[in-house]
């Protein structure tokens, strides 16, 4: 049914290859991989075929198929030649305003289509967005997405991208944790590296209270009830305009939206969408005429 040509991606719990269909079209097969410790299908696979089954939107990916080969569970997903985090990473390539500005809509776009059938992604960072050859981004990897209720994992999300309640212990959380990571990708496409890089997760949160301050408990009363938060030395926010050097009050107006301490105050997909930052100037760029990095 597909004829794989070459393996062309590896991690912890997958592989990737590239194949093609009896029509000769390029398609992914990912081969979600079994542990020693599995039997059944991998947990990972079913949320991630469950979530692209509710899902049709032209900014996340597409699942085309599924079917098992000696007890592997494969994912037939459409192919797309490249991501995010290679052309953020290609100093080569310079971002226009437009261009980020761009970005931003087809990724809020696709997070907002989630969240309105009640998803949580738990991954979004700049590996995670595909994008197609004309430019249209794909969010992918949905082996951690959840429903919104009961309790979850707080290890979930990278390090980098993940909101302080979950560094702190939250196992009750929405949405809003997507946003967050947004929000670091918002600024990774203008700084052209990781916002906060930690090595742990004392680290990690240490770094955000570099920038944004310690949380008020007044303002955010329910940090004492998360099982990691501990009184920290009282940090004051620095003035963004020192590290987002050359960027406009709009984008940096929205830009702290996303990393508002209390979740419940966090801007949400659709009010991001609508914020003034999006119909102010520059406009965004085309999706053809974004820049592109085959990798």
């Amino acid at each position: 049914m597909y004829v794989h040509e070459k393996k062309i991606g590896e991690g912890t719990y997958a592989t990737i290859y590239k194949a093609y269909t009896t029509n000769n079209q390029p398609v992914a097969i990912k081969r979600i991989k079994k542990t020693k410790y599995s039997t059944g299908i991998d947990i990972s696979a079913i949320r991630e075929v469950r979530a692209l089954k509710k899902i049709n939107n032209k900014y996340v990916i597409k699942l085309i198929d599924v079917y098992i080969k000696y007890d592997d569970i494969h994912l037939v997903l459409e192919f797309i030649d490249t991501d995010l985090e290679s052309i953020i990473k290609n100093k080569n390539i310079i971002f226009l305003p437009g261009d980020i500005k761009s970005w931003m809509i087809m990724l809020l776009s696709g997070v907002y289509s989630l969240h309105e059938k009640f998803l949580i992604h738990r991954d979004i960072k700049p590996n995670n967005i595909l994008v197609s050859q004309n430019g249209i981004i794909k969010i992918a990897d949905f082996g951690l997405t959840r429903t919104i209720g009961g309790n979850m994992t707080s290890q979930a999300i990278t390090r980098w991208y993940r909101p302080p309640e979950l560094l702190l212990g939250s196992k009750k959380y929405g949405p809003s944790v997507d946003m967050w990571s947004v929000g670091c990708v918002f600024a990774e496409l203008m700084l052209r590296v990781p916002f906060f890089a930690g090595e742990s997760d004392l680290e990690q949160l240490n770094l955000i209270f570099k920038v944004f301050g310690t949380p008020d408990e007044d303002k955010y009363p329910s940090i004492k009830d998360l099982s990691g938060y501990i009184k920290f030395n009282k940090k004051e926010p620095i003035v963004l305009e020192e590290i987002f050097t050359a960027v406009s009050k709009d984008t940096l107006s929205l830009l702290k939206k996303f990393f508002i301490f209390d979740p419940s105050q966090r801007i949400s997909a659709y009010d991001a969408l609508m914020d003034e930052y999006f119909s102010n100037e520059p406009k965004a760029t085309l999706p053809q005429n974004l820049p592109f990095y085959r990798t």
